[in-house]
């Protein structure tokens, strides 16, 4: 009798054990290291740099998303942190949020992972656009004053943060340019609603969306 519980309780530290890591995965999801080389020359990205506002249903590999990210606002210095998209007084005050078809998720660039936000699909909300629910990425740009704490005046805040995400959406379009994806970036955003949504705290404004995918 004494065997058998222990076996049976052995069972159930193991399931428990599995069930607490798929747990952890499905909030956490590490991604590839970026691969940093490759792509089109510039002066040809420049060339091929447009907008798309039609993308197939299919989704971007890890890796892509890696890339993507790692260009938009990745760390490009290990040293110092520092990003590759410029930022006022280094305050990297952008954040991007990752709306994908299993979730939002919040891109961490130092551990290059995606943290779970919430697990329902808010494509839909991310612009006015009737495509925007079938486009595969949707970068959500969000801007934490927080994080510019007394260096910046206020009234300055709106100012540099729209031109930091101005940096920031333009690697995304060199990016796709060099990738053969499509991107548009989507300035009518209900900010409330998305705020409301994803539970955004009062010093957080969004700017800014950026649809990516594969053009049709």
């Amino acid at each position: 009798m004494k065997r058998i519980m222990k076996k049976m309780l052995l069972i159930l530290v193991v399931l428990t054990t599995a069930l607490f890591c798929q747990a952890q995965e499905k909030k956490q999801i590490m991604l590839p290291s970026p691969n940093t080389e490759g792509g089109k020359p510039f002066m040809e990205t420049l060339k091929d740099r447009h907008t798309t506002r039609a993308f197939t249903k299919e989704k971007l590999s890890d890796q892509q998303l890696s890339n993507l990210l790692w260009a938009a606002f990745g760390i490009n210095r290990q040293e110092s942190g520092k990003r590759t998209a410029p930022s006022a007084m280094n305050n990297q005050e952008t954040d991007i949020y990752v709306c994908l078809s299993n979730g939002v998720f919040l891109y961490d660039a130092k551990k290059n992972c995606l943290n779970l936000v919430t697990e329902e699909d808010y494509r839909k909300y991310m612009g006015r656009q009737d495509f925007v629910a079938d486009a595969p990425v949707i970068l959500l740009y969000v801007s934490d004053y927080s994080k510019m704490g007394d260096k910046i005046p206020s009234e300055k805040k709106d100012f540099y943060s729209a031109v930091d995400v101005g940096y920031i959406s333009q690697n995304v379009y060199l990016y796709c340019a060099s990738e053969n994806l499509g991107t548009v970036v989507l300035g009518s955003v209900d900010g409330q609603k998305v705020k409301e949504i994803l539970k955004l705290k009062d010093d957080q404004k969004v700017l800014l969306s950026q649809c990516v995918g594969i053009p049709k």
